[in-house]
């Protein structure tokens, strides 16, 4: 039984990942493990590229501090060896999110108790920036920097490569329990801040063993194309962990880029991609060729891709593509079957969807096309009634743990609806929540940033949905007596934030008037989500900003035309009109 009295899931064949790494390392070493462009690591190499980090680790860590370790870096393969080497050391490994900027990211670090931090060279400024910050934040630092020997340092940390060469490459073989904390990945939740969600050695493995088993079937003749952010919950839960847990290989890509897919797909000979929200939208974006479906590819596996790509994209690449629930805690989990509804999660037992009244909600009825009929009624948030699952809790928050599992059930956050059959399909995020590129974040610290500017009186930031997948970022402000608004000016404002990370930044602003609000003055956010961007339907200006470019401009009647145009080509109209 765990903490909140949940049956345990029976364990995986590796409780620990020190012990899959060792086992592999005997009975697979000089396979091919890891794989970055054009290098490649085999099992053992990865092994003594751990230890070295392993025993780096142990000898400069502070013993009276917690053993945390963050990592500031992109795919690579630095990434891998130091959380490996985190597992061999008995460490605890604290993926930090590189769109996280200035005090945000210096809370982070804080929060999460990081005494050690190893930083690519990309974000060492970055980091600079966010210690400057909070001069009381001192972690030991050590900068991954794949500069020529003779360039000048452009930083005074030590570099890792450098000081791992002296370092020796023996296992440290220290005692490293399944219940000991491997790895705190943060996620949005419904506070300001995010939170860290606890992952043990044993809980980890598990849902490692049981993706690669149940949801994909990774074999040792597998290679899964990792284009995801390692920092996340989706990259180590369906690839990394999966890969070592089957004895298979994991190709990592620096970030994910919809242009280099499938040349590298077919470069590794990746047999897997794992995804999370937007990748195959992005990907069915590029021109289409006769020969798509000439590689390796047989199943892309994840969570929240845009129904309407998902059989598309099976079609055009050749391949199959399985669809589920994904969230950083994993307190449900849901079974699938072939002839489940597409749209369904499957089935979970124990999960009830429940409305703000703590009552379960009534069925959906759904049309002939899937759609939901009832929406008011049946919409809720998912709650596993049969306890946590594998919840281990949050870091340093044990509020927000009791509040996700009061009264003995675990409460999703998020919202969904059961059919009269029990099949459950997922309805969004929660209303404070924006997601963007599969990014969760919340909308306050977005409001604080904007009303910092000399003219705005009040912001109110919402997420209205993207063509594609997920949320665009829109803020309805309300601006000082006799100000005007400066497309210009405020864009570069906008730039000009510190921590004000790319994908916060506002694609709409809409110039409010006489914002809805409740008699508290709570501005009411569902009107606004409601009202969206749609100028035919609201007096108050609309500025936008599409991708790529520079200034706001004003936001016409023929910009909606081609908007809405976009919305119908991706099967999404539904979105913008409800």
């Amino acid at each position: 039984m765990d903490s909140h009295g949940t049956p345990l899931p029976p364990e995986a064949p590796f409780p620990t990942l020190a012990e899959a790494l060792r086992t592999r390392v005997a009975d697979s070493g000089e396979r091919a493990f890891l794989r970055f462009e054009e290098k490649s690591w085999t099992f053992a190499e990865t092994y003594r590229e751990a230890c070295r980090c392993a025993n780096l680790f142990s000898r400069v860590r502070d013993i009276g501090r917690p053993f945390h370790v963050g990592l500031l870096m992109d795919n690579l393969p630095e990434f891998v060896f130091a959380e490996f080497g985190c597992a061999l050391a008995g460490a605890t490994l604290v993926g930090l999110n590189p769109t996280r900027t200035g005090a945000y990211l210096a809370r982070d670090i804080t929060y999460a108790d990081c005494q050690i931090v190893v930083v690519e060279r990309r974000y060492a400024e970055q980091l600079q920036t966010a210690l400057q910050s909070d001069p009381t934040i001192q972690p030991k630092i050590f900068i991954d920097d794949d500069r020529a020997a003779d360039a000048p340092a452009a930083y005074e940390w030590p570099s890792l490569q450098a000081t791992l060469a002296s370092v020796p490459a023996d296992d440290p073989r220290l005692p490293v329990q399944p219940t000991d904390l491997l790895m705190i990945i943060f996620t949005s939740g419904t506070t300001k801040a995010p939170k860290g969600v606890l992952n043990s050695h044993g809980r980890l493995m598990f849902l490692g063993w049981a993706a690669a088993a149940h949801m994909c079937g990774f074999t040792a003749a597998d290679t899964v194309y990792a284009a995801m952010p390692l920092f996340h919950a989706n990259a180590q839960i369906l690839a990394l962990l999966p890969a070592l847990a089957a004895g298979g290989c994991i190709a990592l890509a620096r970030r994910f880029s919809k242009t280099g897919f499938l040349a590298d797909v077919r470069r590794y000979g990746a047999t897997l991609f794992n995804y999370v929200g937007s990748p195959l939208a992005y990907i069915m974006d590029t021109p289409e060729r006769p020969d798509d479906a000439d590689n390796p590819l047989r199943l892309a596996y994840g969570n929240e891709a845009p129904r309407q790509y998902i059989d598309a994209f099976a079609k055009r690449f050749g391949c199959q593509v399985i669809d589920g629930y994904g969230a950083s805690e994993v307190g449900v989990g849901f079974s699938r079957a072939a002839d489940d509804p597409p749209r369904s999660l499957g089935r979970a037992a124990g999960v009830k969807i429940i409305n703000e009244r703590g009552e379960e909600c009534p069925p959906a009825r759904l049309d002939e096309a899937g759609r939901l009929l009832n929406p008011d009624e049946a919409v809720g948030e998912i709650v596993n009634t049969a306890g946590a699952f594998m919840f281990e809790g949050y870091y340093k928050d044990e509020e927000s743990t009791r509040q996700r599992t009061r009264n003995g059930w675990f409460y999703t956050g998020d919202m969904g609806y059961q059919d009269s059959d029990g099949f459950i399909y997922f309805a969004g995020r929660d209303a404070e929540w924006l997601r963007v590129g599969g990014e969760n974040f919340l909308a306050q610290p977005i409001e604080e940033i904007l009303i910092r500017h000399p003219d705005v009186v009040l912001a109110s930031v919402y997420g209205v949905p993207d063509p594609e997948a997920g949320d665009q970022v829109m803020a309805a402000i309300t601006l000082r007596t006799d100000a005007a608004f400066d497309p210009q000016a405020f864009a570069a404002f906008l730039d000009g934030e510190p921590d004000l990370p790319p994908r916060w930044r506002p694609t709409f602003v809409r110039i409010a008037t006489n914002l809805a609000a409740t008699r508290t003055n709570k501005v009411l956010k569902r009107v606004l989500r409601r009202e969206k961007f749609l100028i035919d339907r609201i007096a108050d200006p609309v500025y936008w900003r599409p991708r790529g470019t520079r200034r706001f401009r004003r936001f016409t009647a023929t910009d909606l035309e081609a908007l809405r145009a976009r919305f119908e080509h991706a099967g999404s109209l539904a979105q913008l009109d409800g």
